[in-house]
């Protein structure tokens, strides 16, 4: 080998070796990258609990859902499912995953079904936020559209405020669209629920660009928004009615965006009495 071929093939062989990271760091272009935060903190019981999960796992391989995915502009999406408590607790249950069609939606739907449910004290949609916002950094995917899908049945009540997580997120680019489950049932521990949830999540949570929430009446209903809820943020539209009907009467307040702080002083000066 002369010289001069000995130096191309070194030169060759050190493109080789700068292009492979970069090939191996390649994106996939999705329509949407679309992270799932869902509530388990003391107020869900088991029962609950169970109602929100299924409410998933059956809205993923509904025909309507997968239809949704398909019409987008490259007929894929990525998605991640998480859960979350109090401070300090948000698990992971389906990691990123990408769904093109509905042999992806089934095999994301079972995943999600087969992992056990676990619940945790208190309600920081706070720091599940923080947890979701760096989920999209290298996670193997890009999109024009990022978006948090927060749901829960109470408000804030540990870590940082909610509105200061909020505001991080929506500067980063990142859309936050709520699902507040609004009932009449009170906690495991006795506690009633907060009352106008669905306004505290318009007004303290939800936020970024066409953010928007669909009200859950009851757990019950879970599956039914979830499955609305989802073909809309896939196909980016808003629904024409944000606050659910059911629950608008006169007089309404916003409370709050430390409503649930507020109440968790109040309960724990009580049990110091």
């Amino acid at each position: 080998m002369t010289i001069f071929s000995l130096l191309g093939a070194l030169a060759l062989a050190a493109v080789i070796c700068i292009g492979a990271p970069a090939a191996g760091r390649a994106e996939v272009a999705v329509d949407l990258e679309l992270v799932l935060a869902v509530d388990v903190s003391g107020s869900v019981d088991p029962e609950e609990a169970r109602l929100q999960r299924d409410g998933y796992v059956q809205a993923f391989v509904d025909p309507r859902v997968i239809e949704a995915i398909r019409s987008g502009y490259l007929g894929r999406i990525a998605v991640v499912y998480f859960e979350w408590a109090g401070f300090g607790y948000n698990t992971i249950v389906v990691d990123w995953t990408l769904i093109g069609g509905a042999d992806d939606a089934r095999a994301f739907s079972a995943a999600l079904a087969d992992k056990p449910i676990v619940t945790a004290r208190r309600t920081s949609i706070s720091e599940a936020l923080q947890f979701a916002q760096p989920l999209f950094d290298a996670n193997g995917f890009t999109a024009r559209r990022r978006v948090i899908d927060i749901s829960g049945d109470g408000a804030n009540n540990h870590g940082r405020l909610v509105t200061l997580s909020r505001d991080e997120a929506v500067l980063a680019g990142i859309t936050i669209n709520g699902l507040p489950i609004v009932n009449d049932r009170p906690s495991r521990f006795g506690r009633p629920p907060m009352p106008d949830l669905d306004l505290y999540y318009r007004d303290c949570v939800i936020g970024g660009r066409s953010a928007f929430l669909v009200v859950a009446d009851t757990f019950t209903d879970f599956a039914r928004a979830i499955r609305r809820k989802l073909i809309l943020e896939i196909a980016g539209r808003t629904p024409g009615r944000p606050v659910s009907p059911v629950r608008r009467v006169a007089a309404r307040r916003s409370p709050p965006c430390d409503a649930g702080e507020r109440r968790c002083k109040d309960l724990s000066t009580i049990f110091r009495m």
